[in-house]
């Protein structure tokens, strides 16, 4: 499951970082420290020091977004970004010596360490950028047809190359072939068979409405059999972004595919570790939501809690549990309306727990009530799911399991007021729809925590 969250070129660049950084302070102490480097490393627990700074460098640079992708856009934001972990590092290692000091490098070690690592690791990640665009390594992808879809998979692919695939190009007719770029259309689709022997694709993703004597079904069904990946653009869509496109989800799929629901034991083991974690959050987060709800009853007059109504698993309602970030009559002449950028109806206690995501915390109340998860789409009002449901197609599919505190959603995409934002949400929930697990669970947790501590997509 890791391999599908987290493409394997990225835990290469992981993996590869965490040798070079450690080699760099190893390199240092040997020069620097002066007993025998393996004695030191062994018995004045120089392998535990490493090992410390080592981490650290790694996750600030995750916290820099750093493993996101391994394109390398600017040279100077790179050398920027290292620079301020590295400034970091420093500032946790003068912070190690005041306290037990023995967990800190030495001086010259950690001065001529970070050196070496401020030197050796953009160029390390220059080089594996520029392996990775031009890499003979990566899977050849052909498409057979040119609809949206397949044309937004190309482009991601051209712009993400740690996914390890490659577009070709476009095998299509007209009127499908008129909106492509020249030097993308590799020819008609009665030239397919031939250009498949040509360029021996490893993948063909097939992008292109079934018609009745075009599509070459025949070829198509040969190289399957023979060993060529052959999917449509639905799944390779899924694949690459991570969320379902709703353009080419079909009620049929809904109706007899057993894929597109959550399976009933991950459901079930999902209810179980969720009421643990939200009842190991209760516990450490207490003394922070006791300190929370005096700020909000001496800031501003109204309750501690705001409530509201949700509309939770299978269409139920609920009531969801919010600390009060609003004035206290924030829609009594409006209704419900949606959150707004820098709305004004948020008190200046709200703007600073919202952005720390502080105002959820009551919501564990909600998971040990049954009523919501740690992890599932968002929670909507009762209004605006009847509005959406008339308007997006598939929109009440996201109620198949329980809303959640953060999601995958969430965690993916910025927020949003928009109709495309909406759509685009939604597509990200049916994919964890699909995908629940408890893999998947952690993996967004970890990230909600760098989402929390940046101050990220709030409002």
């Amino acid at each position: 499951m890791i391999t599908k969250l987290v493409p394997g070129a990225i835990l290469g660049l992981v993996f590869s970082e965490l040798l070079l950084i450690a080699g760099a302070y190893i390199l240092a102490a040997a020069l620097m420290v002066n007993i025998d480097t393996v004695v030191w490393l062994v018995y004045e627990d120089g392998a535990i020091r490493i090992a410390i700074i080592t981490a650290g460098i790694v996750i600030g640079l995750y916290f820099q977004d750093l493993y996101n992708r391994v394109t390398v856009h600017s040279r100077f934001l790179l050398l920027q970004q290292i620079s301020l972990v590295l400034g970091a590092g420093f500032l946790f290692q003068a912070l190690l010596s005041y306290g037990s000091g023995w967990l800190a490098l030495p001086r010259w070690v950690m001065m001529v360490g970070s050196l070496i690592v401020l030197l050796a690791l953009p160029a390390w990640r220059i080089l594996y950028s520029t392996a990775m665009m031009h890499g003979a390594a990566a899977e050849r992808v052909l498409f057979l047809g040119c609809n949206q879809v397949a044309q937004q998979i190309a482009k991601e692919l051209k712009d993400r190359p740690e996914l390890g695939m490659s577009a070709i190009g476009f095998v299509a007719d007209p009127p499908e072939s008129d909106a492509l770029l020249p030097n993308s259309l590799l020819g008609p689709v009665s030239a397919f068979r031939r250009l498949v022997k040509e360029l021996n694709p490893g993948r063909i993703v097939v992008g292109m409405a079934e018609r009745r004597q075009r599509m070459p079904v025949d070829e198509l069904l040969e190289l399957n059999l023979s060993g060529h990946i052959v999917e449509d653009a639905a799944s390779a869509y899924e694949n690459v972004f991570g969320r379902i496109s709703v353009l080419q989800l079909r009620p049929s799929q809904l109706i007899f595919s057993r894929e597109l629901g959550p399976r009933p034991l991950m459901v079930k083991l999902q209810s179980i570790y969720s009421f643990a974690l939200a009842l190991i959050g209760l516990v450490l987060f207490a003394p922070i939501m006791l300190v929370v709800a005096v700020l909000v009853k001496l800031t501003s007059p109204g309750p501690i809690l705001y409530r509201q109504k949700r509309v939770g698993r299978n269409g139920a309602g609920f009531t969801v549990l919010k600390f009060r970030s609003m004035q206290s009559d924030a829609e009594a002449e409006t209704g419900a309306v949606w959150a707004q950028r820098d709305d004004p109806r948020v008190t200046m206690l709200g703007r600073f727990l919202r952005k720390l995501r502080l105002d959820e915390l009551p919501q564990l109340i909600n998971v040990l009530r049954g009523e919501m998860s740690v992890v599932g789409p968002r929670p909507e009002r009762p209004e605006f799911v009847a509005t959406l449901s008339e308007k997006i197609p598939f929109y009440r599919q996201r109620h198949y399991i329980k809303p959640g505190i953060t999601g995958w959603a969430q965690i993916n995409h910025k927020y949003g007021d928009t109709m495309e934002d909406t759509i685009t949400k939604l597509e990200y929930d049916l994919y964890y729809i699909k995908n629940l697990s408890p893999a998947l669970d952690f993996y967004i947790i970890f990230h909600t925590l760098k989402v929390m501590i940046l101050s990220r997509g709030s409002q």
